[in-house]
């Protein structure tokens, strides 16, 4: 008779193998935020456009990779194609801080960029400022029925600007991303700027006092060409691309890839390859079941 423990050999492997057939091969959260297609953390994950866009921390959550620096992740809306992001070094009604322009790459521009809903308030901003003489048009009219005397009246942060200047608050303006993608602050000649979204789950910014604003920047972003995605997720597979040819992949459970879909249960057909590690548990199990079939 065999031993108690040749005889768990083979249901400990046939639990290896299921473990190695079920687990999903990217990751789909950090930081309590969902990652789901377009988006991929490790690299083969998601849209070969969007490679290397997040980073993932777990400790501090997940982060846009822009050319301007990180930007974390506050929460992404797939059904409605949002994302929310913060820029430490942005200024709020409470914390006044050096500016920092947001710079997206030219792909980033053509498949993310800031919501309309997203303002910008360009604080203390010299008379010689062009959004004050020639382009003037740039700015809105107000921010949900806020003007800038109120930012600089009621923000801690932004009083120092009223109190230092000797007659009126220094100018300001409420402008959209645009402005800042041609213009830099340097260009702007105004000082500080703070980000909020304006539309607050659609009740707007009326009644709602500047310290209760939504600061950061909210991204509208379009999904590229599935490619078969959509078949890829139904067969149960994750979808990504091959790292060397930028090719679209459907990743399935147990380290296979194909250009299809899985099938059999995480086995793909049509040119797949099975993981060195998987095929050595199928020959070491069948090994096993034969050996025992004998004593």
């Amino acid at each position: 008779m065999a031993p108690s423990g040749l005889l768990a050999l083979p249901f400990l492997l046939a639990a290896a193998l299921l473990r190695s057939s079920t687990a999903s091969p990217c990751r789909t959260s950090c930081g309590g935020v969902q990652v789901d297609y377009p988006f991929g953390i490790a690299d083969g994950c998601g849209a070969p456009q969007l490679r290397g866009w997040l980073s993932c921390n777990d400790t501090s959550g997940m982060f846009l990779q822009t050319p301007s620096g990180a930007y974390k992740v506050e929460s992404v809306d797939y059904q409605k194609q949002r994302m929310m992001v913060y820029d430490p070094s942005m200024s709020t009604c409470s914390v006044l801080q050096p500016p920092h322009d947001l710079i997206l790459s030219d792909v980033q521009y053509a498949i993310m960029l800031p919501s309309e809903d997203t303002v910008y308030a360009l604080l203390n901003c010299s008379m010689d400022s062009p959004v004050v003489n020639r382009y003037r048009y740039l700015c809105l009219a107000d921010a949900g029925g806020h003007t800038c005397d109120e930012l600089y009246g009621s923000c801690s942060a932004f009083r120092i600007f009223h109190m230092s200047s000797n007659t009126t608050a220094p100018a300001c303006c409420f402008t959209r991303y645009t402005t800042l993608r041609f213009m830099n602050m340097n260009m702007l000649d105004c000082t500080h700027y703070a980000t909020f979204v304006g539309s607050d789950q659609g009740r707007g910014l009326r009644g709602i006092e500047p310290l209760d604003w939504n600061y950061g920047i909210g991204l509208s972003f379009t999904v590229p060409p599935e490619s078969g995605c959509r078949r890829c997720k139904r067969s149960g597979g994750t979808c990504g691309f091959d790292t060397d040819s930028g090719a679209n992949m459907c990743l399935c459970p147990g380290n296979v890839n194909t250009t299809g879909e899985c099938a059999g249960g995480g086995l793909a057909d049509g040119g797949d390859r099975a993981a060195p590690g998987r095929r050595i548990l199928l020959m070491a199990l069948c090994l096993l079941l034969s050996f025992y079939q004998t004593i």
